[in-house]
């Protein structure tokens, strides 16, 4: 592996790519609490649990996210992030409401996703049981 002075991001959902472009640094939190991810860091898999992660860019500026547990993979230059939820926020003062109002609205619609769900299979094991009945 060849020194480098930055690294490509990608942050994925499972419905759409939050972030991907090039960094000079991460700071995230796993389990076992926060670290930081610099070009030339050791490869690692680490798992995400619900925190901040920033994102240093060349230009001195951050991009900052608010995400829900996940996974993180660093190989050579390239960082895989997976996380089940996250949005992308201005700043770490607006972020916790963005984070709230995101998840009550993805809890909401997985709350409603489940009960259809549990509609359907009881609405199937109906129809089984109709089809093990005698024919008149």
């Amino acid at each position: 592996m060849t020194m480098a002075t930055d690294m490509h991001v990608t942050l994925r959902l499972p419905t759409k790519v939050l972030y991907d472009g090039r960094v000079i640094r991460i700071n995230a939190v796993a389990k076992n609490g926060a670290f930081g991810i610099m070009p030339n860091h050791i490869d690692f898999v680490t798992a995400i649990v619900p925190s901040v992660m920033t994102l240093g860019l060349a230009d001195g500026s951050e991009e900052i996210f608010g995400l829900d547990e996940g996974l993180l993979v660093k190989k050579g230059h390239h960082v895989a992030v997976a996380v089940l939820r996250g949005v992308h926020g201005d700043d770490l003062g607006t972020l916790q409401q963005t984070v709230q109002d995101s998840f009550i609205e993805m809890d909401e619609d997985e709350r409603r996703a489940r009960s259809a769900l549990s509609r359907l299979e009881a609405n199937i094991v109906r129809r089984f049981a109709e089809l093990r009945e005698p024919q008149p």
